[in-house]
C-alpha cells in the first residue's frame, strides 16, 4: 500500500508555520487579558503598573503588572500579525523564542526585590520562559524544516 504525499511545496497560505504562531499568539493575548482578571489574577488589588512591589499573580503562580500584562497584549498581536505570512511566522517563533530566553537570562541575574525588575519577574517566571524560549524556538526549526522538507520534494 503506498501513501499519497503532495510533492508541491506548501504555498505562503498553507506553510506549516502559520497556524502554530497564530496559536502561540493567541495563547499570549489570552495570557495578557487574563492578567487583568480578578479572580484569575490573585491579590488583583496589588496590580501595580510596573516594578517589584506588584503583588499580583496570575493564576496565583506568575508575577504579573499592567506593564507585564500589556506586553503579552502586544506580543500576541504582534504573533497574529506575524501569523500572516510564512516568514513572518516564522521568525516570530523563532525570534519570540530568543526574547524569551534573553528574559529567562535576565530574570535569572536580576535581584527579584530590586527596581531592576521592572516587569516583574518572579522564580515562576523563570522556568516558564525559559520553556517558551526552548518550545518556540524549537516549534520555528521544526516546522521550517518541515516546510524546506516538503519543498524539496
Amino acid at each position: 500500500m503506498t501513501s499519497a504525499r503532495s510533492t508541491t511545496p506548501p504555498t505562503a497560505a498553507h506553510h506549516p508555520a502559520r497556524r502554530p504562531a497564530a496559536a502561540v499568539g493567541a495563547v499570549f493575548l489570552l495570557v495578557g487579558i487574563l492578567g487583568f482578571i480578578p479572580g484569575i489574577t490573585t491579590n488583583y488589588d496589588q496590580l501595580g503598573f510596573a516594578g517589584h512591589h506588584s503583588g499580583a499573580l496570575l493564576l496565583g503562580i506568575f508575577a504579573v503588572s499592567v506593564l507585564h500584562n500589556v506586553v503579552h497584549l502586544l506580543f500576541g498581536v504582534a504573533g497574529l500579525v506575524l501569523a500572516r505570512s510564512a516568514g513572518g511566522a516564522l521568525a516570530f517563533l523563532v525570534g519570540g523564542g530568543v526574547v524569551y530566553l534573553v528574559l529567562w537570562l535576565y530574570g535569572l541575574v536580576v535581584d527579584h526585590e530590586s527596581p531592576a525588575n521592572f516587569v516583574p519577574l518572579n522564580a515562576a517566571d523563570n522556568w516558564l520562559h525559559l520553556a517558551l524560549g526552548v518550545g518556540m524556538i524549537a516549534l520555528g526549526l521544526v516546522v521550517g524544516r518541515a516546510a524546506r522538507a516538503g519543498a524539496s520534494r
